[in-house]
């Protein structure tokens, strides 16, 4: 499929397991030509739920914990029935949209699954992302590829981020920050002032 008016999002996608429990994990999804692209690393929670059950949730919401407790072993998020797939969507998003499994490459060491949208649904407004959450979202993706990228960038890039954290944080990006920090610091790398 050719990645024409390509977009990326970062979602909260939730999937089924074989035994029918759902998992959600953060991702950065790929919009193309109006269907979704999800691309989760081999091996993962998602790819095995994805290639034995060919449905999932994309879920928007504003609660920056869902991002950080995902990759911090919080994963115990409400969640409610869909209405068009057999699946489950976070119960604090803000929209969520339902997708079928349409085409997938299997490739290493992502996997390309295409989604075709069944029914979207949203649920409350959507006010816009503040600094603090911003900084949480990418310190997330960070977080998620500390096995990827030099100590350096890591406390680079936490150096800057933590400025938004200070200025306009909430107790909710306060909660999610702390999670994140924990993960880095026991991932061995050395932060300063955080």
């Amino acid at each position: 499929m050719a990645q024409l008016n390509s977009k990326i999002h970062e979602v909260i996608v939730t999937t089924l397991s074989q035994t029918g429990e759902p998992h959600s994990a953060p991702m950065g999804i790929t919009e193309v030509n109006g269907h979704f692209l999800i691309q989760p690393f081999k091996p993962s929670a998602t790819y095995e739920n994805l290639k034995h059950h060919r449905q999932c949730t994309i879920n928007y919401t504003d609660d920056v914990r869902v991002f950080a407790g995902s990759l911090t072993g919080r994963r115990d998020w409400p969640t409610l029935p869909c209405q068009k797939i057999e699946g489950q969507y976070l119960e604090q998003a803000l929209s969520h949209t339902e997708l079928e499994v349409i085409d997938f490459v299997d490739g290493d060491p992502r996997t390309s699954f295409t989604g075709k949208i069944v029914h979207e649904q949203t649920h409350a407004p959507f006010r816009g992302f503040n600094r603090a959450q911003s900084a949480v979202i990418e310190a997330a993706v960070l977080t998620s590829r500390l096995s990827m990228l030099p100590a350096e960038k890591v406390q680079q890039e936490i150096a800057y981020l933590t400025i938004a954290i200070e200025k306009t944080a909430g107790e909710r990006e306060l909660e999610a920050w702390s999670w994140l920090m924990t993960k880095i610091k026991d991932a061995g790398i050395e932060l300063q002032n955080v």
